[in-house]
């Protein structure tokens, strides 16, 4: 068999062919083309990976783009449609903790593909709802399959990347979802109003996409979850049994509380601005198209600030660059009050994107390199499903807001507050981490200053 281990992590011992251990199914040909220090299956497996992750954020902004209509189609209010809304997001909760635990005891190919299966089928099933709550229950199972990819991928990211490149993969990793989101908001301003009737049927249609072309490949090129086990035990020793009760207790249970938090208020500002920004910029007076190319620009600006963060979180740490990201966001919405110029606000929701996104992009870094392989899925499926508690409350608040009549201003506000709490929360975590006693895990804050 090919040899697995041709790119360790930082103070581990590389396992080659030469007198070396061999993991079978893992086979890599090192003087291939390579990107950010892997190739061969490792980089296949990585990038359907990434694939998958961008339908994942084209799944979660799919409903902001159609939203209107729905609500035109099924007479609801603000409030019922954000109801609606919440449910996909409840489904991540579930799915975020059950399946980011899972692939820590079954495996990370049986999570990421089942993951993906639940998401693509429910989304289809989606396209053929005859009433909101039927189309409710469907997003709300479809939920469960987005909320374990993005731990289950990420972790298996983690297991074939080289720590020193970790920031950098989870930031092309997590690029896929405001790339996603944009896909979706381009393809709704010509698929929504091309049919009366099925217009807005057509954008869940598309979840035929990831089933078709990449489970198929995924299938070929993930690594089998055995080979990824000896792979890691090669490298770094045989696992200990570890499990929700490590992650809150001892040296690991602050932080965790704190990554939960700072998770929270992120993905309360980041899916709550991709939830409703359509509608809140058609209650404010812009047309159905410019409301659409606002949140393209949330989503170009996430894609684009992927660059700024991976670079900062590499040089700076990712809680530091996490902390300046969310505080940017914060006021850059909070700008939106004063009810800027066109330009302007194109200008600020770029920067949100940097800031929300980006965040969020670095503490799945940091969660990533905080704890040890055996409790890494457990540790990243927790920080997203705790935190995207705040994912569900944000729709269904932004709708109780403008029911109440508090006008927009009072989302830009809610978004605001929860990006400057998420800055706060990275602070605290930081200064935490500086005062663990011997942490076990070695935690990249910059290359020249690894603690």
């Amino acid at each position: 068999m090919a040899p697995i281990s041709d790119h360790p992590r930082s103070g581990s011992t590389a396992v080659g062919t030469a007198g070396g251990t061999q993991t079978p199914g893992m086979g890599d040909n090192t003087s291939g083309f390579s990107i950010l220090g892997i190739s061969g299956r490792r980089l296949a497996a990585v990038l359907i990976g990434w694939f998958f992750v961008v339908f994942d954020g084209y799944d979660l902004i799919v409903y902001g783009t159609v939203q209107t209509e729905l609500m035109e189609e099924w007479n609801l209010n603000s409030a019922q449609a954000g109801t609606i809304g919440s449910t996909a997001f409840l489904g991540m909760v579930i799915g975020a903790v059950w399946v980011g635990r899972l692939s820590d005891r079954v495996g990370r190919k049986f999570a990421v593909i089942g993951s993906v299966v639940v998401l693509s089928v429910f989304t289809l099933l989606c396209a053929f709802a005859i009433s909101p709550w039927m189309f409710g229950a469907f997003r709300l199972l479809a939920g469960i399959g987005l909320g374990g990819l993005v731990p289950s991928v990420n972790a298996m990211t983690s297991d074939l990347v080289p720590r020193k490149t970790m920031s950098a993969w989870a930031t092309v990793m997590m690029s896929g979802v405001p790339l996603g989101g944009s896909i979706a908001a381009v393809l709704a301003q010509f698929i929504v109003p091309s049919h009366e009737d099925w217009g807005w049927r057509f954008m869940f249609l598309l979840a035929i996409v990831p089933l078709v072309i990449g489970l198929p490949i995924a299938m070929k090129v993930i690594p089998s979850d055995q080979a990824i086990r000896e792979d890691h035990a090669a490298r770094e020793g045989e696992d200990q049994p570890a499990g929700f009760k490590d992650l809150l207790t001892g040296k690991y249970m602050a932080i965790s509380i704190w990554f939960s938090i700072a998770t929270f208020v992120t993905l309360l500002a980041w899916y709550g601005l991709g939830t409703w920004l359509p509608r809140l910029m058609q209650t404010a007076g812009y047309d159905f198209g410019a409301a659409l190319n606002f949140t393209l620009a949330l989503n170009l600006g996430a894609i684009l600030g992927s660059v700024v963060t991976a670079w900062a979180g590499d040089r700076f740490g990712p809680l530091k660059s996490g902390a300046v990201a969310a505080g940017v966001a914060g006021v850059a919405l909070l700008l939106l009050l004063s009810e800027p110029s066109v330009l302007a606000v194109y200008v600020i929701l770029v920067l949100a994107g940097v800031g929300t996104h980006g965040t969020q992009i670095l503490i799945i870094a940091a969660v990533a390199n905080f704890y040890p392989h055996n409790l890494r899925g457990t540790a990243l499926g927790w920080a997203l499903g705790v935190g995207r508690i705040g994912a569900v409350v944000a729709p269904q608040l932004a709708g109780l807001l403008l029911n109440w009549n508090l006008g927009v201003g009072s989302n830009y506000l809610l978004f605001a507050c929860s990006a400057l709490l998420s800055s706060l929360s990275l602070v605290v975590l930081f200064f935490i981490h500086r005062k663990m006693p011997n942490p076990n895990v070695t935690v990249i804050t910059s290359h020249s200053d690894p603690r």
